[in-house]
């Protein structure tokens, strides 16, 4: 990967992932409204923006991120498993998206159902009370694991995996420089690719698009099937 082009990839990575976590952040924000205030047009107008904020900013915004961060780790020397830091980032993203799906074909469809299918005076509360408080809880978890997230990306602990240190051979501009302690090589070192011919990113190449098939799969199958927007007139 070109210089220009790793800068336009973290550049978007970037802005992604700040995105979701303000997306998040609104989220919880209406969540906590919808779940406190007593006022019903107010805890209908939460819980239908939560849906629309969840379906169209905060899941697209997810996803980018996750296939951009997969984009620059297995295009440039970071690789996708030689680093513990990426590793569980990796982990942990995966994490938050699948119980992003979980909740809003769950959750936050069934509270925007509730709010739209009665009119303002006869709000199921008690239903709300419970589905609010489950938002809230799974918001707030969210927006702690993805800074998280952003702290590994910023200060890269750990050093290298066991396949790391097999495969991390410095290139020869670097031959001549002194070394770098193992256990962290690359936490000072100039932003330059590896190209090794020991190391194999097809594997974890393979391995990332099988696990975004899964997952657009998965949102494409909920949502013809009912679990999104679509079904709240029913």
């Amino acid at each position: 990967m070109t210089p220009s082009l790793r800068k336009f990839v973290l550049t978007t990575h970037v802005t992604f992932s700040v995105g979701w976590i303000g997306a998040v952040a609104a989220f919880l924000a209406l969540s906590i409204a919808g779940l406190t205030t007593r006022e019903a047009e107010m805890v209908r107008g939460a819980y239908l923006a939560m849906n629309l904020i969840c379906l169209y900013i905060i899941v697209p915004l997810s996803l980018a991120a996750l296939v951009t961060g997969l984009i620059q780790s297995l295009g440039t020397r970071w690789g996708l498993f030689r680093h513990y830091w990426v590793l569980v980032k990796f982990l942990l993203t995966m994490l938050c998206i699948t119980v992003l799906l979980f909740h809003q074909f769950t959750a936050v469809a069934k509270a925007a159902k509730l709010v739209s299918g009665t009119a303002v005076g006869t709000l199921p509360r008690a239903e709300l009370g419970g589905v609010g408080f489950v938002l809230v809880r799974a918001s707030g978890l969210g927006i702690l694991v993805l800074l998280v997230v952003m702290t590994l990306s910023v200060y890269k602990p750990w050093g290298l995996t066991r396949y790391g240190r097999r495969q991390y051979q410095p290139p020869r501009s670097l031959r001549t420089l002194p070394e770098t302690p193992l256990s962290n090589p690359d936490k000072d070192a100039p932003d330059v690719d590896i190209e090794t011919t020991g190391d194999r990113p097809s594997l974890g190449l393979k391995i990332a698009l099988g696990v975004i098939g899964a997952i657009v799969v998965v949102f494409v199958v909920l949502h013809l099937t009912g679990g999104g927007l679509g079904s709240h007139g029913r």
